[in-house]
């Protein structure tokens, strides 16, 4: 397969590792905006600035330019961008006859004084308004990029109502060290993607706080409940929660070191402000971003998520973390389900 991949982030990167490493001998070609980075990637057969230290398989070509001259032939298109560029991602893949699949996971930001209905989408919402013409779908799950990059052994979802797509994402991907899932449910995929990074701020503010292992899940599975509730109200099928761009993902990054979501309510609970946690950090944490356009999201349709409602406050600097937890303590009693 040829495979283009666009963003040579942290995930972009890997994911391009991961394919160019495929028993098939994919070719795979990693598009970098940024000239100088690609130049350094080349010269030093590693991406310092993401994944320092992991070297670039020889057979993975890093380019910069212009992206649109690497479509023609392409059997497979994977957007690595962040959530704040799809969209112009999009617009210019648009006419692009290949499957094409992005890595990000979030709400699109709703820019002050616009049409909200025009804004904090969902990537496939975002596709349909600027691109509807492309056979596209997602790529998530519970992945941490340095491990993907490493080979270690990880599961993903690739989701999308085009077979097309699914079956070119589990062509280009599925090997020993990845396993690749299929699934029609793109709602439920990008829901549980985006939501589980603001989750894993407030599970990160819990563990700041040394506030126990009993916390944890409490947080854990009640955030569940509220990621099930949203995507539930925009169509989404109640078991993908259940699977790994659900339960799976949200576990990984609430729990796990490599969290850069998770970390950010550590570094807020030891009394950093969110400006410098996020500098601190050297990669973008999505959840910082997307947590007040999923809050939004909901309040529009009616859905209650005092988690990640107290996470935005916490970000917005309404709470102070101790504040944030007895605001979600306080709240009256009532049935699980």
């Amino acid at each position: 397969m040829k495979i283009i991949v666009l963003g040579a982030g942290a995930w972009g990167s890997a994911v391009a590792m991961s394919a160019a490493q495929h028993p098939a001998g994919h070719a795979v070609t990693l598009w970098a905006r940024d000239a100088a980075q690609a130049q350094s990637m080349r010269a030093q057969a590693q991406n310092a600035r993401y994944l320092p230290g992991i070297a670039l398989p020889p057979s993975l070509s890093v380019v910069d330019g212009d992206f649109r001259a690497l479509l023609p032939g392409a059997d497979l298109v994977i957007v690595a961008t962040p959530m704040a560029a799809l969209r112009g991602m999009l617009l210019a893949l648009r006419g692009c006859t290949a499957p094409v699949a992005w890595l990000c996971k979030g709400f699109e930001a709703v820019p002050a004084g616009a049409n909200s209905a025009s804004f904090g989408l969902l990537a496939h919402e975002v596709q349909a308004q600027v691109a509807p013409d492309l056979i596209a779908g997602v790529f998530s799950g519970p992945s941490f990029a340095q491990e993907v990059a490493l080979g270690q052994p990880t599961a993903l979802v690739a989701a999308s109502a085009h077979v097309a797509v699914r079956d070119a994402l589990v062509k280009a991907f599925h090997s020993p060290s990845v396993r690749v899932y299929a699934n029609e449910d793109i709602v439920g995929v990008e829901v549980g993607g985006a939501v589980k990074n603001v989750l894993a701020i407030a599970t990160g503010l819990c563990d700041g706080l040394a506030l126990g292992l009993n916390a944890r899940a409490a947080l854990i599975t009640r955030g569940l409940a509220e990621m099930t509730r949203l995507g539930l109200a925009l169509g989404a099928r109640p078991d993908t929660f259940m699977g790994l761009s659900g339960l799976g993902d949200l576990v990984l990054t609430a729990t796990g070191d490599l969290s850069r979501n998770r970390r950010v309510g550590i570094l807020l609970a030891q009394g950093q402000t969110l400006a410098q946690a996020v500098e601190s950090l050297g990669h973008v944490a999505e959840g910082v971003y997307s947590a007040r356009t999923v809050v939004q999201r909901a309040q529009t349709l009616g859905v209650d998520m005092p988690i990640a409602e107290a996470a935005v406050a916490l970000l917005d600097g309404r709470l102070q973390p101790a504040e944030a937890v007895a605001q979600l303590m306080g709240r009256g009693p009532r049935g699980e389900l």
